[in-house]
């Protein structure tokens, strides 16, 4: 298991990333952050929507491919929470809605439409039920450089105290940035919630590095408490 922090810094541009795990005392915790290097990228806000997380972009001209800056990152179904880094949330939240499975809702979709870094869509689930909370992890990513093809990784954990798994989209790079490749890492959880959040974004990149959500949930009663952090108001 590695030292959050620690894994954080040494990830100069990790772009967004997910984690998802349960504290050493039992409650699931969830995080998501973005970075950005361009200025529609920076101008960005998370801002919560009732129980959901939203993305408000802050800059006077609309920016250009909207559709994969401003999304809803987290939204909650009954007794799953879908985190993800685009608007394959939506996708998620319908497929379950009627019925489906995360994996069958996200062998739909593919990497974002961005070349030449072909951008990974990298989606999380959590489930509550009364044993114990469950955890999927997926990354869609282009399977060649001309992005002709897609390859779909799902991960499925159980519930591990004071462990979680952490993806993002990057591996570093600068003209053309690399894709995440292996399997997610396996973090340590801190049980404050303070301590954690705090972990995160001091381990973020300080010049790339824009919001940060999180949030430590009872696996019983769903409720939670939740950080926000954006660092252009």
């Amino acid at each position: 298991m590695t030292d959050l922090y620690s894994l954080l810094r040494t990830q100069e541009y990790a772009g967004r990333g997910i984690i998802i795990g349960t504290t050493g005392s039992g409650r699931v915790a969830v995080a998501y952050f973005i970075m950005g290097r361009s200025s529609s990228s920076r101008a960005r806000r998370f801002e919560r929507n009732g129980d959901d997380l939203s993305i408000k972009y802050t800059a006077d001209k609309d920016p250009e491919h909207a559709e994969l800056i401003i999304y809803s990152p987290i939204r909650m179904l009954g007794n799953k929470l879908i985190v993800t880094n685009g608007d394959q949330t939506d996708t998620v939240y319908e497929g379950l809605r009627l019925g489906g499975s995360f994996e069958s809702a996200l062998s739909t979709r593919c990497f974002e439409p961005d070349p030449p870094h072909f951008t990974a869509r990298i989606s999380g689930l959590v489930t509550f039920c009364r044993k114990a909370p469950s955890f999927e992890l997926s990354v869609l990513k282009a399977a060649d450089p001309e992005g002709k093809t897609c390859a779909r990784s799902f991960f499925r954990y159980e519930k591990q105290p004071g462990v979680g798994h952490f993806i993002h989209t990057y591996m570093g790079g600068s003209e053309v940035l690399k894709t995440f490749c292996g399997e997610p890492h396996e973090v340590n959880i801190p049980d404050d919630i303070d301590a954690f959040t705090e972990a995160v974004w001091n381990g973020i990149n300080e010049d790339n590095k824009v919001a940060l959500y999180t949030r430590f949930i009872d696996p019983v009663t769903m409720e939670y408490e939740d950080r926000l952090i954006n660092k252009y108001e």
